[in-house]
């Protein structure tokens, strides 16, 4: 990492896990694997894939908030909602001309980016922390929820586009790209799969860029001491409203990508279990690290969808199991706890040759 350029070399950091050209090759080797995969599978089983990659983007925004920054938040998935149905408002009103979809994609993110910098700062710089942040973020997410559920009648539109209240609104454009010989849409299958690929794996490296820069040091300095990082000059309340925004910014991709994928939005994407889930995600995977998320938040997600195929209330609680499981036996995260003892056995067994 010596002969890189200074923003590559934070790619490695005491923030995040991973280092040496051990770390690199079994990166390169998996996203080898994950670029292969569709050449290997059928149209559905990758389809369902890129459903899988599309909550990563949320877990990782809480891994964020939470994790990183100390900042339990509920709103993950009210941000989620906003950008969701602000795609669905702009494609079904303005269609995907010309590209617009990708054009629909940056606004909705950005949409929700902004409503989190409105709450943030009411709640930042209205001193509001610790278990009373969860209680508003959660307050919001459920009104949002419960005035989306309401929104049946026709007199609900914008524009051309009928909220549909619990039913939601569908039939909204897929992505699409300008593309000299024919425009390429991108279904839920190889080519949304691609799309989606390469987006979680450069926001993946952005975040250690972020994490183990000089910002980085501060959000975790400030999760650790806010009065210490206070006392040394720094602007508690910015740093955190700033790691907000940019989480729901996260989140807000994560909605849209989800209603691309599935070409619909429900209230009940915003509802408590929605917004409860990808706490667990990221708890069992250990929400002060970026890798253990992504991996946590992937093989809960499977395992969690191979129950439902048994009834759904079996894998509700079989998630709320997890949880208590993971809380008493490894609070910092199962997945975590896994790759630190992986760690020390390699470096014991290294000295252990010397």
């Amino acid at each position: 990492m010596n002969g890189l350029p200074g923003f590559l070399r934070r790619l490695e950091g005491p923030q995040t896990i991973g280092r040496g050209p051990a770390f690199w090759i079994i990166f390169a080797i998996v996203l080898a694997i994950a670029c292969a995969y569709p050449l290997f599978s059928d149209g559905y089983t990758v389809g369902n894939t890129v459903y899988f990659f599309v909550w990563v983007f949320i877990a990782l925004s809480l891994c964020l908030i939470w994790g990183y920054g100390g900042s339990l938040s509920f709103g993950q998935t009210a941000f989620f909602g906003i950008a969701g149905y602000s795609y669905g408002i702009l494609t079904l009103n303005f269609g995907a001309a010309y590209g617009f979809t990708l054009v629909a994609l940056v606004l909705a993110v950005v949409i929700a980016a902004l409503f989190a910098l409105l709450l943030g700062y009411f709640m930042f710089f209205g001193r509001i922390a610790g278990v009373f942040l969860g209680i508003v973020t959660l307050a919001v997410t459920l009104m949002l929820e419960r005035f989306m559920a309401q929104t049946a009648g026709p007199e609900w539109r914008v524009g051309v586009a009928r909220l549909n209240g619990f039913n939601g609104m569908s039939a909204m454009s897929p992505l699409t790209i300008p593309w000299p010989g024919g425009d390429i849409v991108l279904f839920a299958d190889i080519g949304l799969y691609y799309f989606v690929l390469g987006l979680l794996v450069l926001v993946y490296l952005g975040l250690r860029i972020l994490m183990n820069s000089s910002f980085g040091n501060v959000i975790v300095a400030i999760r650790e001491n806010p009065e210490r990082a206070e006392m040394l000059g720094y602007d508690v309340r910015k740093y955190q409203l700033i790691t907000f925004v940019i989480g729901a910014g996260l989140a807000g991709l994560s909605g849209v990508l989800y209603t691309v994928w599935g070409q619909y939005i429900t209230p009940s994407s915003m509802g408590m279990t929605a917004a409860a889930l990808p706490l667990i995600w990221v708890a069992v995977g250990g929400r002060s690290d970026l890798t253990s998320t992504v991996i946590g938040t992937l093989v809960v997600l499977a395992a969690f969808q191979a129950l439902t195929i048994y009834g759904s209330q079996y894998a509700l609680v079989f998630m709320g199991v997890l949880l208590v499981l993971t809380v008493l036996i490894a609070p910092n995260g199962l997945v975590l706890g896994a790759m630190n003892l992986l760690s020390r056995l390699v470096v014991h067994r290294g000295k252990g040759g010397v």
